[in-house]
Formats: C-alpha cells, structure tokens, sequence
C-alpha cells in the first residue's frame, strides 16, 4: 500500500528538447492485488575456488625445479600408453625418456602395457643410477589419477626409494 500511494504522489514532467512539455501528469495508484513483495536473498557461493588437477600441478611446477643432480619427475598416462621423462629445469633439458611404445621395452608383442609401465619405471632407476641421481625433487603426475599402469610405475620406482614422500 505504501509503495502505492508513494507512486501516485510521483509527476513527471517532460523537458522542451522533445518538443513538448507534458505538466502535471499523474500515474494511478497501483493495486495491491497486483503488488507481490519478494523478499531478496543473497547467497553466499561455497569453494568459490575449486581448482583442477591440471591448475594446481601448474601451481606445483612454480615452486619446484628440477636441477641436474635432482630432477624433476614428470609421468604422463594417456588412455593406453605411459610416458615419462628426468627434467632438468633449470638448464631446460630432458635426462631420461621413457615411453610403454618403445621397442626396446616392449621387447615382445603379448607384452601388456601395466608390463611395459613397470619396465619403464625399471629403466628410469638405471638411468638414475648412470647419471648418479640419488633423489627426486618432485614426482609430477600432471593432474592425473593413478590407474593400473601409473601403480605399476610407482612401484618399480619406489622399490628403489625414488619417490619422495
């Protein structure tokens, strides 16, 4: 009802740019049948900050950098295979590659790819062990989860101590 009567009391006048002047023009009251009032709420978001796998190894990769004597070690795991590889931040190179596609791993064709996961992760403590890398700085599993070939991986590699905790 207020908000009403408070509307009636409302005149509009035009201005002479238009061309016209419109004096003293009334609005009618509106009904209160017609008036609902909704009460405004506001809600506050929970984790407006919920970030991915992907943006926090990103975060992760800010703080850590591989050196010559502990790199960083990066795995990736696409829908069938497995990759990994001994990054050298600093000097931007690449110490160790290892992949579930290479020949000299697979070595036979009935060779399964959770087989061919855990020789990579045994020919990466040969060549850690080639270029006197006694430690990891990080274990950089780029956002992923771990699945069958990623455990194989982690397995082999942390018979040896190579995994950091």
């Amino acid at each position: 009802m207020a908000i009403g009567s408070c509307i009636a009391a409302l005149k509009f006048q035009a201005c002479g740019i238009f061309g016209t002047s419109l004096n003293n023009l009334n609005i009618l009251p509106l009904h209160s049948a017609n008036l609902v009032m909704k009460p405004s709420v506001i809600e506050a978001r929970a984790n407006t900050r919920t970030d991915g796998a992907k943006l926090q190894n990103r975060r992760l990769r800010k703080k850590f950098n591989g050196t010559a004597t502990k790199p960083r070690l990066s795995v990736f795991c696409s829908d069938k295979q497995l990759y990994a590889m001994l990054v050298d931040d600093q000097n931007k190179k690449c110490l160790f590659y290892g992949s579930t596609l290479q020949k000299s791993i697979r070595k036979d064709q009935s060779c399964t790819t959770v087989e061919a996961a855990e020789r990579v992760g045994e020919e990466l403590i040969k060549a850690c062990m080639d270029l006197n890398i006694n430690e990891i700085t990080l274990y950089d599993r780029n956002g992923l989860a771990r699945g069958e070939r990623m455990q194989a991986f982690e397995i082999a590699v942390a018979r040896h101590g190579f995994l950091p905790r």
